[in-house]
């Protein structure tokens, strides 16, 4: 099913018995031709984001010509703005991977425009927050009239606000120098628990849940440490734990808070400095964060408020997305969404940081190593291009097009049989994998170059993956509209690509119960012969995690425990401290 026609179908009589046609509803998303959440699924914008700050924390603010609100009322549509809009639009509303929902624009459409917007969504993207259950109708009515007032202000986070949350459980000198365990710790995957704020630490041998966690709330991403010992999240509240991987069972032994939305964490693996510092980006506010790598304790924060790259217009939100540490100088490589800017941050002396700003393009989100782990291949999403950073030279190489949306997850490199290594995204918003040529040295003339372009399943993928031992690339097709294809997965035989894909029923072999049973992010173990898939579901229903064998693509093993609640991501620890993918 394309996107458009599943949209329509959300669309109903009612919105022009309402007043407004079906171009009107959309017309909010594309002025000047762009789009409120390209290529975004219902089930991707039903991702709950970081809960809101207290109430007391958000000034109200009343706005001439806007309709009149009560403080609970304000209070309500604050939270769920928080919670559900300001992932794609931002905290201040100024626009992100969303439109702006600025009062010059809100107060023009109004209050019924901005109901059946809410209500019904649009072809454009804009989820049907009110058809599909999310919001009832009083909710719609308060959003629409809350977005005609300016938005209230989010309390700053600074090195006081990072100190007082701070807090190391266990003390250095009180960890074990040793494993505590028989388990091998390059073989323990970090599964994020999404919506219970938890990670299950899973035995990659035996299957095992050997311990799970209270973390953040919806952790993005785990982060192995360079030695392999600790592994760092972060929850979407901008929580960062820290887990002992050598203590029996594995603890989290240090916390903090760096904000109030975050994505980001990684640690430092350049020479010399293995272990000693780890990072974390924020959302909210906009901003980084250089911490003590053994206590988290916070050393260096800088903002990333600053001029967009194309129109050169000050932009107070950009947003803290992907971060990668150098294999090749002592620097951390920090993704600033909303202005473009790829940042190269020295972290060899603190006191002097030093910062070189690169200028890629803007909605940048995630990205991985090439093969080399020389160069650093990220998506722009919203301008549908991958940046290239060499790492060594310190410079952009190269801005190649990817269109609708690039989402590589890390992305996946291969050996493809005709044009030598390439790196290979997946899109949100449409069917087509791009392969980039990524060896400069002996084949030039595909280097930088989008070589080979397949055909998935559909859009609404997240996660491409393979393995160096393995002839197998995977796709996810998760945010489909379409369950035949967001419950199964494509798998194409790397030496054979031009033969298309073939397909496995991964949530049918789940066997589980009612739930959107979403199959999301391939993940291999250490060894590289196994690939294991998460099968999402709601927080109410039975989730599990699907083992498959790599070479016969048979299924192998499907992990089920009541505490496997909405498990997503899946980070191997071998494969994630080595940048393996």
């Amino acid at each position: 099913m394309k996107k458009t026609q599943h949209w329509r179908k959300l669309l109903p009589l009612a919105v022009v018995c309402a007043g407004l046609n079906f171009t009107g509803v959309g017309a909010l998303a594309e002025d000047e031709g762009k789009t409120d959440h390209p290529g975004v699924t219902p089930g991707e914008m039903a991702y709950k984001g970081a809960p809101v700050p207290g109430a007391d924390e958000m000034k109200r603010v009343v706005t001439p010509g806007a309709p009149d609100m009560t403080q609970a009322e304000f209070d309500l549509a604050t939270k769920l703005y928080f919670e559900r809009c300001a992932g794609c639009h931002g905290v201040l509303r100024k626009g992100a991977t969303g439109k702006p929902l600025t009062t010059d624009i809100t107060q023009q459409r109004g209050t019924e425009f901005l109901k059946a917007l809410i209500n019904y969504g649009s072809p454009a993207g804009m989820p049907n927050w009110g058809t599909s259950g999310d919001f009832t109708e009083e909710q719609i009515d308060i959003m629409a009239r809350y977005l005609q007032h300016e938005p209230p202000m989010p309390p700053e986070w600074g090195m006081e606000e990072m100190k007082g949350t701070w807090k190391v459980h266990v003390p250095v000198d009180k960890r074990p120098t040793k494993p505590q365990h028989k388990y091998n710790i390059d073989n323990i995957f970090s599964v994020t628990l999404r919506d219970s704020g938890q990670v299950a630490l899973i035995d990659g041998d035996s299957k095992d849940i050997i311990a799970v966690l209270d973390t953040g709330y919806a952790v993005h991403i785990s982060r192995a440490s360079h030695s392999g010992r600790y592994v760092f999240t972060i929850g979407r509240d901008a929580k960062v734990d820290m887990i002992d991987l050598y203590m029996n069972p594995p603890k989290v032994v240090a916390t903090i808070k760096v904000g109030l939305e975050a994505r980001s964490v990684e640690t430092s693996k350049f020479k010399g400095f293995e272990d000693k510092l780890a990072i974390a980006g924020s959302y909210w506010p906009p901003q980084y964060v250089i911490m003590d790598g053994a206590t988290l304790e916070p050393k260096k924060i800088v903002s990333t408020r600053g001029m967009t790259v194309d129109t050169q217009e000050y932009h107070p939100e950009p947003r803290v997305a992907a971060i990668v540490a150098s294999h090749e100088h002592p620097e951390f490589i920090v993704n600033v969404k909303e202005t473009g800017k790829i940042l190269l941050v020295n972290y060899s002396d603190l006191n002097a940081l030093s910062v070189t700003t690169l200028e890629a393009a803007r909605f940048l989100h995630d990205g991985g190593w090439d093969s080399t782990q020389r160069y650093f291949l990220t998506a722009a999403n919203q301008s549908d291009k991958i940046a290239v950073v060499d790492a060594k030279e310190r410079e952009i190489e190269a801005l190649v097009d990817a269109p609708k949306i690039p989402h590589p997850g890390r992305g996946a490199n291969i050996k493809d049989p005709k044009y030598g290594p390439v790196w290979v995204t997946s899109s949100l918003g449409n069917e087509n994998m791009t392969f980039i040529g990524t060896d400069p040295v002996n084949n030039p003339k595909h280097a930088w170059k989008v070589v080979r372009t397949l055909k998935a399943q559909g859009g609404g993928s997240l996660f491409v993956k393979t393995h160096p031992k393995s002839n197998n690339l995977w796709v996810d097709n998760t945010l489909h509209p379409d369950p035949n294809v967001s419950q199964t997965i494509a798998v194409y035989d790397i030496n054979n690509l031009d033969a298309g894909y073939k397909v496995l029923p991964i949530a049918e072999w789940a066997g589980l119960g009612e739930g959107p049973k979403r199959v999301v992010q391939p993940e291999y173990n250490a060894a590289g012969d196994e690939v294991w898939f998460s099968v999402w579901s709601g927080q109410e229903q039975e989730s599990a995690i699907v083992v498959v064998d790599d070479k016969t693509r048979k299924l192998k093993k499907v992990i089920k425990d009541k505490r496997l609640v909405t498990p997503t991501g899946k980070f191997n620890v071998y494969n994630t401290r080595k940048d393996i993918y």
